[in-house]
């Protein structure tokens, strides 16, 4: 906690955020003055009406360009230190923030560090403070003078040229760990301590200085303790000359600055280095493989590979066990792929679960699978993780570097082309990237910019599913499933188009054409109904678009357009999508609740769900997924598993919907279980919307 009062500036336009800043600043410090400014007049005022202590920032301001703030700050109130406090940062953003004189930055997301971050920064103010002092004491006096640096913190010396002795200050040999008899006069008590590799520029730059080259002595170097380790120390000197200009004394400091080298090497390092797996990052690989391309386009005869290893289905160990045991999962297999390459290779992390591997002196493809072998290998034990045990496997992708290359990019770029077709062939596959891989990444390019076109030219189309009771036979509800009626390849199903929708962002534009379409479609079927209860229209809401704040107000103007009333209008959420934020999830669900619409858990039984979550969300149905109810005749844990996905819903007071129903027997096996709905092709596949309509007006399905 800090006690001394401090004045604080913030720049940050999110008022959210400022509160979550203010809350983290009132933890550390006892008596805070905070002024908070939106936008950089209010900002620029602020710097020049009054002094602050610390200025805070946020990177991304509407108004300001990347470290506009922090050089402004820089002219106005220089000595006041600034902190960076962002949501996002790449280490090549950080490096620059540090490089413009920002005392550290600061993820949103990791806000716990703001206050040693503070705390940090003014001990480096404190201790510029007293250096300033000190060299202007230092050029102040004649033949003696002392250091103003905070008292005992900061070793004096003054070195008699002429008989070639040196005062030693008690704390400067404290410095070192000696008692003060430890240490005589003779300047190789100093000098001889001083490193190996730096104590030759030191005696450069002390000539330099003593025979009037030089203004000042100023030098950081390190220099070794009484325990035999080094530490970094600052020294800065100023000779006393005679009238002839003769330097006849000298006198100075030594400054422990071991702790601000430290954390620079740290920051470098960070820079460099994935903060989880401690693996080099992507900007370090990037400078490595520019080195290799390099030297392959000089020397005929230097072979090198790069290969993209990417875990298979990691999400899943996400879901089922939570992204803190995913992220022992990562450090666990950082450390195989270590183990398993040769001292030289360069191992990192890129990102997620994606790593890159590069390999010198790979002559031939054969070489470089049988490195990918022998990660294919190393990844395969078990791990053991908070008591599961947990399968890893990866697929490779491998570019050999060849004179074509100009770019490390490229050689990147197709190592990560060859990975997507070896995951493609199944799992715990490689694939050496060739001119045919190229191809179907032109190809695979040419379907996302067809993909997003597709709305545009209205190629999608609605196809629907009857959801059908188990007792009556009666429709009670219809699916809405989209179809993509391609000008080339003909129809095609969710599974060839969804997964690249996500992939690229389309999937929220589309999400909101089914929502409308849908809706539509269903209020033309109450209105051409001759009576009977109404039917329920489900739609699917991805991850992605449930994720988007205004899903009530979207749904909220969808029901608006239709017409269509929102009892008839069932909205289908995965387990993933709600069990990745389940807090935020409620938050989210709530709403759309109170517009009256159902809200469903579709393919139930798949994810992670807490019984507790489960309880809190204010759902109307489990859907069970077709994959237990496919397997319910040949598989009695399937069958258990339904059986009490059926009870577990009838406990919670809702429904119980068994999706992918085929066969009679599967149907008469839900009904002795109490399982009240049901949809699948023994019912109907899934129809358009004309016979739909169709199906509707008899009501009554025979399966």
């Amino acid at each position: 906690m800090i006690d001394d009062p401090l004045s604080i500036l913030m720049l940050e336009d999110d008022a959210a955020d400022q509160q979550l800043l203010e809350r983290e600043l009132r933890k550390h410090i006892r008596q805070l003055a905070l002024t908070w400014v939106t936008g950089p007049q209010d900002y620029e005022r602020a710097l020049r009406t009054f002094p602050f202590d610390l200025i805070l920032a946020d990177y991304n301001v509407p108004g300001y360009h990347g470290l506009a703030a922090l050089e402004l700050a820089r002219r106005i109130a220089p000595r006041t230190p600034f902190i960076v406090v962002t949501g996002s940062l790449d280490e090549e953003t950080a490096a620059d923030i540090v490089k413009a004189g920002a005392a550290d930055y600061v993820l949103k997301e990791r806000i716990a560090r703001l206050g040693p971050a503070i705390g940090s920064a003014r001990e480096r103010q404190r201790m510029e403070n007293e250096k300033e002092t000190a060299v202007l004491a230092l050029r102040e006096s004649e033949e003696r003078y002392a250091l103003a640096v905070g008292g005992a913190h900061d070793g004096l010396f003054d070195w008699d040229l002429r008989r070639n002795r040196i005062h030693f200050s008690p704390r400067w040999k404290q410095m070192l760990g000696h008692a003060a008899a430890d240490i005589g006069s003779a300047p190789d008590e100093w000098l001889g301590r001083i490193h190996s590799d730096e104590v030759g520029e030191f005696r450069q730059r002390l000539d330099a200085h003593l025979k009037g080259g030089e203004a000042h002595f100023e030098m950081e170097y390190r220099i070794r303790h009484q325990d035999g380790s080094y530490r970094w120390m600052l020294s800065r000197g100023l000779a006393v000359r005679d009238e002839q200009g003769e330097a006849y004394r000298m006198a100075g400091s030594l400054t422990d600055v071991t702790r601000r080298k430290e954390a620079e090497e740290r920051l470098l390092h960070d820079a460099l280095h994935d903060s989880l797996t401690g693996l080099a990052n992507r900007t370090l690989f990037g400078d490595r493989l520019h080195q290799a391309v390099a030297r392959g386009r000089r020397r005929d005869e230097y072979s090198f590979a790069v290969l993209y290893v990417d875990l298979d289905q990691f999400k899943v160990v996400n879901d089922s066990l939570g992204h803190l045991a995913g992220d022992e999962v990562l450090v666990a297999l950082a450390r195989r792929l270590e183990a398993c390459l040769r001292p030289g290779d360069t191992v990192a992390r890129l990102g997620g679960d994606e790593f890159a591997v590069l390999v010198e002196d790979v002559d031939d493809g054969r070489q470089a699978l049988r490195i990918a072998a022998r990660i294919h290998e190393e990844l395969g034990p078990p791990l053991k993780i908070r008591g599961h045990e947990v399968f890893a496997t990866a697929s490779v992708g491998i570019a050999r570097g060849a004179a074509r290359y100009e770019h490390a990019h490229d050689l990147l770029r197709d190592a990560d082309i060859a990975m997507y077709r070896a995951k493609r062939r199944g799992r715990g596959n490689s694939e050496i990237f060739d001119a045919s891989i190229d191809a179907v990444a032109t190809l695979r390019l040419r379907m996302e910019t067809e993909l997003r076109r597709a709305l545009v030219r209205q190629e999608l189309r609605l196809h629907f599913q009857p959801v059908v009771s188990l007792e009556t036979r009666r429709i009670a509800g219809m699916e809405a499933l989209v179809r993509w009626q391609h000008p080339e390849r003909g129809m095609l199903l969710p599974d060839e188009f969804i997964p690249l929708a996500e992939e690229i962002g389309a999937i929220v534009p589309l999400g909101q054409w089914v929502l409308r379409s849908a809706c539509a479609e269903a209020r033309r079927w109450e209105e051409q109904a001759s009576g009977g209860p109404p039917v329920a229209v489900s739609v699917n809401l991805s991850a992605r678009q449930f994720s988007q704040s205004d899903v009530p107000a979207l749904v909220c103007e969808v029901l608006d357009e239709s017409g269509l009333p929102a009892p008839s209008l069932r909205l289908e959420l995965t387990e993933s999508a709600l069990m990745d934020d389940p807090v935020g999830a409620a938050a989210k669900l709530g709403p759309l609740k109170q517009l009256g619409v159902n809200l469903d858990i579709d393919d139930f039984g798949t994810g992670y769900s807490s019984l507790s979550y489960l309880r809190r969300f204010p759902i109307d149905a489990l859907k069970i997924d077709r994959a237990f109810v496919s397997r319910m005749d040949a598989e009695p844990e399937d069958r258990e598993i339904v059986r009490t996905i059926v009870t577990l819903a009838a406990n919670l007071g809702v429904s119980a919907v068994a999706e992918g129903v085929e066969t009679p027997a599967q149907a008469a096996q839900l009904r002795s279980f109490l399982c009240p709905y049901a949809q699948g092709f023994l019912f109907s596949r899934p129809v358009a919307a004309g016979e739909a309509a169709g199906l509707l007006r008899s009501r009554i399905l025979h399966g």
